[in-house]
Order: C-alpha cells, then sequence, then structure tokens
C-alpha cells in the first residue's frame, strides 16, 4: 500500500431521527414511524418498516398517512437529536486524527497513513462498535480510498452494517450499482441518464468522456471521473466556530431589574443577529454579569440549535434570573452564544421554519439597511 493511497470512512446514522426517538420511547421499535409535522407538514425522516410502504423523507404528510394509514406520527425533539449527535461527534473526535461533520448524522474520517500502525478497518470497526455500545444508536460505515466511494458503500452496508472497498476494487464494486447511487445525481439527472439508455454506473463509465461532456457540460466529465471510482473531495477538519458574544460596562451601575431585562434582550437580539449573518445556529447560550465589587459570575446551558431570538431570549432570562443577586447593582452585563454550528438547520425541520426563517430575513434585511438598532422587540416583564 503506498503511502499516496487514501483512506477515508463514511460513517452514518441510520434513520436517525427514529432511531433516536425509539431509545427514548421503545414501545415505538419495529412501527412504521414517521417523524415530521401533522396533515400539512412533510416527512422528515421514516422507519425502514414505514418505507415497506414508499414513504420517504421531503414526502407530504398527507400522502405519507394515504400510504400508511396506521403509521404512528412524532412531531420530533429538536433538543434529543442536538444531544446524541453532540455525543456520536464526541466520540469520533477523541478517537479520529481527522474527521469533518457533513451533517447532523453524517461524518468522513481521513484515516490515511494509519496503516503503518494498525488495521484502519479493524480501527473502524471497533470505533463504530464504541458508538453503538455508547448511545445506542445504530450507525453504518464504508471504508475506501475516496470519500465518494466510501459514501455510496455505507448506503450499501445500510442498514446498521459496514462494507470495505479494497484499492483498485473501486469499479467493479460500483458497476451493477443504478447511476442514482453516485451522490450528486437527483431524479432529473438520473432521468436524462436514463433517456440516453444509462441505468447502471458500468454503462456511465464505458461512454466516452467528450458524449458526456457534449450533453452535460462540465458536469459530463465529473460524472466519468465518478463512475470510474474517481474522487478527489478532502475531508474538510471538523471545528466548531468558538463563540460570539456582546457585554456592556455601565457607566454607572444599574439597580433596576427591568432595566437589566432590557438589556439583555438588546444583547441577545445583537448576538443572534450576528449569527443569522454568519448563518449559524448556536447549541449553548451564557449569561455573564459582574458587580461593583468585580465579583463576576456567569452561567451557560446547553439549548437545542437554533439562532432565532424568540428562542433565545427566555433562555438567557432564565439564567439570568438563577445568576442575579437580588437587589445589587451591576456592573456589567454579557451574553455568549457557543457550540456554533452550520449542520444544525436540519434539526428545525419540525417547527414551522420556512415561515418563521423568512419572517426573521425580512427583519434582518431591513436591519442590514437601516441599522442594525432600527428593529427591537418590545420585551416585557417575566
Amino acid at each position: 500500500m503506498n503511502s499516496a493511497q487514501r483512506i477515508i470512512a463514511h460513517f452514518d446514522l441510520d434513520a436517525f431521527f427514529v432511531s433516536v426517538e425509539c431509545i427514548n420511547n421503545p414501545s415505538l421499535k419495529g412501527k412504521p414511524l414517521i417523524v415530521g409535522g401533522r396533515e400539512r407538514g412533510v416527512v422528515a425522516a421514516c422507519s425502514y418498516e414505514a418505507r415497506k410502504f414508499g414513504i420517504h423523507s421531503a414526502m407530504p404528510m398527507k400522502t405519507a398517512m394515504r400510504l400508511c394509514p396506521h403509521a404512528t406520527v412524532v412531531g420530533g425533539s429538536r433538543g434529543e437529536y442536538s444531544r446524541y449527535s453532540r455525543w456520536v461527534t464526541e466520540i469520533i473526535a477523541a478517537k479520529a486524527p481527522l474527521f469533518e461533520k457533513a451533517s447532523i448524522d453524517e461524518f468522513y474520517l481521513d484515516l490515511t497513513g494509519m496503516d503503518k500502525y494498525f488495521n484502519p478497518y479493524q480501527w473502524t470497526i471497533d470505533l463504530r462498535q464504541e458508538i453503538i455500545d455508547k448511545t445506542g444508536l445504530p450507525i453504518s460505515f464504508g471504508l475506501a480510498g475516496n470519500k465518494m466511494v466510501a459514501k455510496i458503500a455505507t448506503d450499501e452496508a445500510k442498514p446498521n452494517g459496514y462494507l470495505h472497498i479494497a484499492f483498485g476494487r473501486e469499479k467493479e464494486f460500483l458497476a451493477p450499482l443504478k447511476v442514482n447511487k453516485i451522490p450528486g445525481v437527483g431524479e432529473h439527472m438520473y432521468q436524462a441518464l436514463r433517456n440516453l439508455g444509462i441505468e447502471t454506473i458500468d454503462h456511465l463509465a464505458a461512454q466516452p468522456i467528450e458524449l458526456l461532456e457534449n450533453r452535460f457540460g462540465k458536469y459530463g466529465a465529473d460524472l466519468w471521473n465518478k463512475a470510474h471510482g474517481i474522487h478527489h473531495g478532502a475531508v474538510v477538519p471538523y471545528h466548531e466556530a468558538k463563540s460570539i458574544s456582546t457585554e456592556n460596562t455601565f457607566e454607572e451601575n444599574i439597580l433596576d431589574t427591568d432595566r437589566l431585562l432590557n438589556e439583555l434582550v438588546h444583547m441577545t437580539e445583537k448576538v443572534a443577529y450576528e449569527l443569522r449573518q454568519d448563518n449559524k445556529m448556536a447549541g449553548c447560550i451564557a449569561v455573564k454579569i459582574r458587580y461593583p465589587d468585580f465579583e463576576t459570575t456567569s452561567r451557560q446551558t446547553t439549548i437545542a440549535y437554533t439562532f432565532y431570538d424568540d428562542e433565545l431570549i427566555p433562555k438567557a432570562k432564565d439564567l439570568f434570573h438563577k445568576l442575579y443577586r437580588q437587589g445589587q447593582p451591576v456592573r456589567l452585563l454579557g451574553v455568549r452564544l457557543s457550540e456554533l454550528t452550520d449542520e444544525a438547520v436540519q434539526t428545525n425541520l419540525f417547527s414551522n421554519v420556512e415561515k418563521k426563517t423568512e419572517l426573521y430575513k425580512a427583519i434582518d434585511d431591513v436591519k442590514n439597511r437601516f441599522g442594525s438598532k432600527s428593529l427591537t422587540k418590545a420585551t416585557g416583564k417575566k
């Protein structure tokens, strides 16, 4: 094995949202289960039992319920999904030399060079077992020489299995699979390839590259490479942005609790606005208070990933009330959002997220045009 050969593992938590629901409520196991909104929503996830009825994610709930009227529907536990995802991330981070978190339930690990010291395949089997033992979640993996083949191998290994594609065996492995197994080949592209008589990956690999380029432009060459098992995508090291914070040292100490809460709301709005501008979500919020004698205290809480003011403000107020020494003047107040990520938008499939996000986008557009202080909420007392 020469040193230039990459060794990439792709991990994918099987039916992740469904698995979490079944861990928290074992009576759901083995049933056709749908995670998502009710009548007007879409399917966020479904169990393998539900898939037998033709149900799939992103399908309208009405259609899903028509296909399987006796399915159990659960609304989704955003905070729990975040918690389990972080737990798996921590287990991987403790062992893997380099990994990428591609989504809330999907990871790439670059194990290149580890073969000098031990067997990467056995190492990956052991890591998978550790994740299962600690979290109870089913997880599949594919091991191969690049990200694309590893991901396709994972899909073939599901549910709750694993597959190693040895170097030089990529084309052989890919050959019989349908072309829509290639990541990025959606329904539209699949249909276009079928119209050309191309059904399987070996059919695609047999096409002259010029023909594919003429038909699909630059993407044609990309398709040809993928059909031959060639993919150069790098594993992007995972790191959470540290935090976004703001604090205010008052010119005069403030004793008025309403005024302090008012200030806290404005500060929370400010950091939430910055979060949305960075297209990130936060999984942790902290409040900091400093008194005139310079004694400084802070308190934080883990939250379901969010970038919405109306979800962050009550958490900030709650932390303030737990932290604040009643009747004491305050010299400094601060708010910090941490555990920042851009993957967690997937956990928001369960609230009426599109309308809410559009509303915040409209508010942020006004702030961008007229200054961030142009719109603020009425605070109210708590």
